[in-house]
């Protein structure tokens, strides 16, 4: 990006009742970081952590949005949902631990994985969760 002041927000609904759409967002905002000339490693994580961030919503919450901040330093992404909440939130970041019904499984979703992932691909993330209110989690992908 060649302006260091320049930001550019981007905003996205997340539907929730269809699998064939998780992932737009995440596939977007990979366009538009390839177009701006990104490091591919820093488009991958990116990618990857928002892709995980919406399969959690689908599966978990019944959708959701993401607000997608981009500058020359770093890519912020702020995911939130109305879904259930995170009981406990240390629980969740474990490898393998799911919460993801049985037919989400059969379709090979529901891993454990997804928040482990996030947290991996990401510089920073912090997680809000309240049960019956929803959860918002926030991505930072340093460049």
């Amino acid at each position: 990006m060649a302006e260091n002041n320049k930001v550019i927000r981007l905003h996205y609904e997340v539907d929730g009742e269809d699998f064939s759409l998780a992932g737009e967002a995440s596939s977007n905002v990979k366009k538009v970081l390839k177009q701006l000339g990104f490091d591919p490693q820093v488009v991958r994580k990116v990618a990857i952590a928002m892709y995980e961030g919406e399969i959690n919503m689908v599966i978990h919450a019944q959708g959701g949005t993401v607000e997608v901040e981009i500058t020359p330093a770093q890519i912020k992404m702020i995911l939130q949902d109305q879904g259930p909440g995170i009981p406990d939130i240390d629980l969740a970041m474990q490898e393998g631990y799911s919460t993801a019904p049985h037919k989400i499984r059969e379709l090979g979703f529901g891993a454990g994985m997804g928040l482990p992932n996030m947290k991996s691909y990401t510089d920073e993330m912090h997680i809000r969760s309240e049960v019956g209110k929803g959860t918002t989690v926030e991505m930072i992908v340093k460049t």
